[in-house]
């Protein structure tokens, strides 16, 4: 691997530090670390040592390492500051607990001074309140540096032949944080155990959804292969390849002889051989856990790098040409059958129609509705020197067009990451009307919600700490955000929610009714978790048994035209193993605007989100 030139291939950077256990020589230890092609190392700032030599009355006011070791931006790029392990701030002797949170607070401000990106705590027990109240007051209080808490990813209890309480240490790392109230700037760092003692599969999903910043590998997990060099077990290099999903760091701690460099190599190996480098991956990358806000179709124009987006998706399209394919394909009538596409956008669809026309050799009569007039300029030059003016363009709103004849074919792509949530349901409601009542054929012809209740600390902190000067914290939780989820757990199955489909011909004379209202039950949880809301997917069917899927069970492979949208909640859940999630959720309408609105039945109850849509709706002129 060594000889490999990767300067071109796709790879996840894999950013590495190194444990250095109390140098005494800081400078020379920092640049032994960069020779080996580290990125920053991970030491204690204080120690006993670093005072031994000093006498006299100036000797109370030694605290560390002279702050002149390093320059400023190396202190705030390559330094990783450990407190000291021996501390006990909780400890139920007074004495210990009082000296304990004197050298604390000394060294916690120590790094302040010096301005570290970071530092380091270890938790090695359970109750750590006292820990928690010292490190808020200091997050608070406005200091910059983010805290990395280091626990077991599993802790030895598990194994104790003596009996004794087994610990989850996502127990001690929950109380934790809680007590800093969630503080984007509190990051887990995971101490990966060795061979014999792994997760389950499910443990470490919920460990991916919290906002880890590194794993500690210790460098004699490390095998040596026929060229004697260091490489993982495969066991180790599955549980990598599930964090690379987010950005997380590597500390290696060098516990056996060897040439460190060695490590950090290998660890860029990885970053190439365990990367999915795929069409989905190459789309989403940047998008991770980064929030939209759903679009507004029917009253903003949709911009044109928003169009190209939409059309890069491959997948989406041919499944659409494969559903006209299959209805023209059995076409039968003695004349031309009329096609039109509602919401034509930049005409993807249009030329999905006539590529299957052509393929076919059957012809077709083809409309093209559209009512933004920037679209409506590009339908207009593809009309004159692509379609050689086959087309007929309509620059009008569906829902009121009187279209002069009835279509045979309705083909529309106005569904949004919920589904119904770009008010696919009226639009299409809308046209129907100059759709042929008996034999009419509308794709998609169905489409379904679903959702799942999620927890994620990262997107609950994005929504808190992005809040835009206009609007109120209660409205930025009562908004949907469309997200690419990476830092996640999803607590559950998916469940189906609201089913539309079309044509939808009223009964009877009755109105069309698109409010709907269900209360779902999920199965009983697993593991202790934190609920922080409910992501939404959706499933269409085009035509026949052709279909397009964001939902996580059956999702259309390499399809990326949708993210999921999550419905916040107002603050996190705590969940115990065992409990049962119920959720209500509403669609409902009024003659300008439709909203949801939804809420926590078991296992608390919660205000209702959204009511009336007084913070977010979507608005129908």
């Amino acid at each position: 691997m060594e000889g490999l030139d990767q300067s071109d291939e796709k790879r996840k950077r894999m950013s590495c530090g190194v444990y250095s256990d109390c140098p005494e020589d800081l400078t020379m230890a920092l640049q032994k670390a960069l020779d080996n092609c580290f990125h920053f190392i991970v030491t204690q700032l204080t120690h006993p040592s670093f005072i031994k030599d000093f006498e006299g009355p100036d000797a109370q006011h030694v605290i560390g390492r002279n702050d002149r070791l390093l320059k400023a931006n190396e202190w705030g790029r390559l330094i990783v500051g450990e407190l000291s392990t021996n501390l006990d701030v909780d400890s139920d002797v007074n004495e210990i607990k009082q000296i304990s949170k004197e050298i604390l607070e000394k060294e916690l401000g120590f790094a302040s001074h010096l301005g570290l990106p970071a530092i380091l705590i270890d938790l090695i027990k359970p109750k750590n309140i006292q820990l928690a109240r010292i490190i808020n007051d200091k997050l608070i209080s406005g200091f910059a540096y983010s805290i990395w808490v280091q626990i077991p990813l599993v802790h030895i209890s598990r194994d104790n032949p003596m009996g004794e309480i087994e610990h989850d240490t996502w127990d001690w790392w929950n109380e934790f944080r809680t007590y800093c109230d969630y503080d984007k700037r509190v990051g887990l760092v995971l101490e990966i155990p060795d061979v014999k003692h792994l997760p389950s599969a499910e443990e470490l999903d919920r460990w991916v959804g919290e906002p880890v910043k590194a794993l500690v590998l210790k460098a004699s997990y490390f095998l040596i292969n026929q060229y004697g060099k260091p490489v993982l077990p495969k066991v180790h290099q599955e549980i990598i390849k599930r964090f690379m999903t987010i950005d997380v760091q590597y500390i290696i701690h060098l516990d056996v002889e060897g040439d460190p460099s060695l490590y950090v190599k290998y660890m860029n190996f990885l970053g190439k051989k365990l990367y999915v480098c795929d069409a989905t991956a190459e789309f989403v990358q940047g998008c991770e856990d980064y929030l939209q806000n759903p679009l507004q179709p029917l009253t903003e124009h949709l911009e044109s790098t928003v169009y190209e987006v939409f059309e890069k998706d491959q997948v989406k399209y041919d499944m659409y040409r494969k559903a006209f394919y299959e209805v023209l394909e059995q076409w039968s009538e003695n004349r031309v059958p009329v096609v039109m596409v509602v919401g034509a956008g930049r005409g993807p669809l249009v030329q999905a129609v006539l590529n299957v026309s052509n393929i076919l050799s059957k012809e077709v009569k083809v409309y093209a509705v559209e009512k933004n007039p920037y679209a409506m300029n590009t339908l207009v030059h593809r009309n004159k020197y692509e379609w050689n003016s086959e087309v007929t363009l309509v620059k009008e709103d569906m829902r009121s067009w009187q279209a002069p004849q009835l279509a045979d074919i309705m083909i529309s792509e106005l569904l949004g990451s919920f589904g119904d949530n770009e008010l696919s349901p009226e639009c299409l409601d809308g046209a129907q009307r100059f759709l042929r009542p008996e034999t009419g054929i509308s794709i998609p012809h169905q489409y379904t919600s679903f959702i799942t209740p999620v927890q994620s600390l990262k997107i609950f902190n994005e929504i808190k700490n992005n809040r835009l000067p206009d609007k109120t914290l209660r409205q930025c939780y009562e908004t949907p955000y469309i997200v690419h989820l990476a830092n996640y757990y999803q607590l559950g199955p998916t469940e189906e929610l609201f089913v539309f489909n079309h044509p939808n011909f009223p009964k009877n004379g009755q109105k069309i009714n698109n409010t709907r209202h269900k209360s779902i039950r999920f199965p009983p949880i697993s593991k202790a978790a934190v609920l922080t809301g409910l992501a939404g997917f959706f499933e269409t069917k085009l035509y026949g048994n052709i279909t397009l899927s964001t939902n996580p069970k059956t999702h259309t492979p390499d399809m990326v035209s949708w993210f999921p949208i999550i419905f916040p909640l107002a603050s996190p859940i705590h969940l115990k193993a065992g409990d049962v999630v119920r959720v209500s959720f509403w669609r409902e309408e009024s003659v300008d605007k439709v909203w949801y609105e939804w809420c926590l039945e078991s296992p608390c109850k919660t205000p209702i989100m959204n009511p009336n849509g007084r913070s977010y709706s979507i608005k129908k002129h």
